[in-house]
């Protein structure tokens, strides 16, 4: 299925931080149609590298369904406003990862992103914790 504009949703987890860690996120077309669905264990990481994960993750398929407007939804306020400009990225951990988003986001017409209540969340986050069972 292609779709023009995608809304995303990503959650990243760890047990522990660092600890095991998993990702997830939902992409759905704008009538709001699961599109793709990302559920997956990535290892050893810090929770807010799963965040980052998450988000490339979600960026590297929509990309390759063919989505070139993107609205990403998150609960991590820390990594909205890293990606944003608002706050600096100075951990050297998660550089290579908000590079990576940069890079993708280069790729697409228009790209917006917004920290939302974990509750408007539940699915991404679902996915993570599905994963890390």
């Amino acid at each position: 299925m292609k779709a023009e504009k995608v809304i995303i949703h990503t959650d990243g987890a760890s047990l522990g931080n660092p600890g095991q860690a998993a990702i997830g996120a939902t992409i759905k077309d704008e009538q709001g149609r699961l599109v793709a669905r990302i559920s997956q264990r990535i290892g050893r990481t810090t929770n807010n590298q799963a965040e980052y994960r998450a988000i490339v993750a979600a960026l590297e398929e929509a990309t390759r369904l063919g989505a070139k407007q993107v609205d990403i939804n998150l609960d991590s306020e820390l990594v909205v406003r890293q990606i944003s400009g608002q706050y600096r990225v100075r951990k050297a951990s998660l550089k290579p990862l908000y590079y990576r988003v940069k890079q993708l986001q280069g790729l697409l017409k228009s790209f917006t992103i917004n920290h939302v209540p974990r509750r408007q969340n539940i699915e991404a986050h679902n996915l993570a914790k599905i994963a890390l069972k």
